[in-house]
């Protein structure tokens, strides 16, 4: 349990979000206070019954949290936390599962048309100055979506959306997910995530929108890559981990596939001698598909209702982990 409202101290730690300022706002009556630095952290998580937290987490803040009670992520992934020694420690824990799944799925769906209509080229070009002329070889200019087949891996609340969206675009969409029972939503087909293998061939975009699992790690590997079409094109705003990255390099330098949209990368931030860098076929953002003007917003709503829940003593938490 939670102590009173009165004596209770919520700690939000994050580099460069505003969620202290935005709880603050709402007038709840509840001490709180943002660090933004692992220093900091560690020196005054001691105060904190509640942290609410993403990148800055390490295991070592464990034995300073005495008080601690309740992790509430910021994102949806959760897999830096030890679940097991929480759960030993009876601290809770809580994704943001939901809190941006729109802002995922619209950014996986501007990969696809950026790539499509080649704009990573385009700009190059608006940079260099270069008016580039009318293209010969059909296989070398901009293309269309609809008709196309997405193979959208990890059919979740963000997979659904983006299922939607390119439904919008007459695209021929096939989800993936680990119990196809679960049903398809906006997909024309749903299988079981053990297909993956025997239904790549016959997709032009490939989306990775599931979690990091011991299942899916390195999912995509170099024998995923193979099965690929050479016109195809890889779009991960799931975790970098789930795409051997070597192997992913070594079939875009190869021209194995066609390119990539990639939000996330295996080590964050992306090595500066990485190959991935100096690609033109290649989109890259800095893990920022979620993130938008009302993430904030989002999150402390998640925050508010599990504090509540944990008010009332339910053991039923919103995105409850542990």
């Amino acid at each position: 349990m939670l102590p009173p409202t009165d004596k209770l101290a919520i700690c939000f730690a994050h580099a460069a979000y505003r969620l202290h300022e935005q709880f603050s706002s709402l007038g709840t009556g509840i001490n709180s206070f943002a660090v933004r630095d692992p220093e900091t952290l560690a020196a005054r998580v001691a105060e904190a019954d509640v942290l609410v937290i993403s990148g800055l987490w390490h295991d070592g803040l464990l034995d300073r949290a005495k008080k601690l009670r309740f992790v509430q992520a910021i994102g949806a992934g959760t897999d830096q936390f030890p679940r097991e020694e929480l759960a030993a420690r009876g601290i809770r824990l809580a994704s943001a599962r939901g809190a941006n799944y729109r802002a995922v799925a619209e950014h996986a769906m501007a990969f696809l048309l950026a790539l499509g209509r080649r704009l990573p080229e385009a700009r190059d070009n608006q940079t260099a100055r270069l008016w580039r002329g009318m293209i010969g070889d059909s296989s070398q200019r901009e293309d269309e979506l609809g008709g196309k087949t997405l193979l959208i891996v990890g059919l979740g609340q963000i997979g659904g959306r983006l299922a939607q969206l390119a439904k919008a675009f007459d695209m021929r969409v096939i989800g993936l997910r680990r119990d196809p029972t679960a049903g398809h939503g906006a997909a024309d087909a749903v299988h079981s995530i053990r297909e993956l293998i025997s239904l790549l061939p016959d997709a032009d975009f490939v989306a990775l929108t599931c979690p990091l699992t011991k299942e899916t790690e390195k999912l995509i590997n170099a024998e995923a890559l193979a099965r690929m079409k050479p016109c195809a094109h890889l779009v991960n705003v799931a975790r970098g981990r789930v795409v051997d990255e070597p192997a992913l390099v070594e079939a875009l330098a190869a021209h194995r596939i066609a390119g990539a949209g990639i939000d996330v990368t295996a080590e964050e931030p992306l090595a500066a001698n990485s190959p991935l860098w100096g690609m033109r076929q290649v989109l890259l953002t800095p893990h920022t598909a979620g993130e938008t003007r009302r993430y904030e917003e989002n999150v402390i709503e998640i925050l508010r209702d599990n504090l509540g829940r944990l008010r009332r003593g339910e053991a039923q938490l919103r995105n409850l982990v542990v």
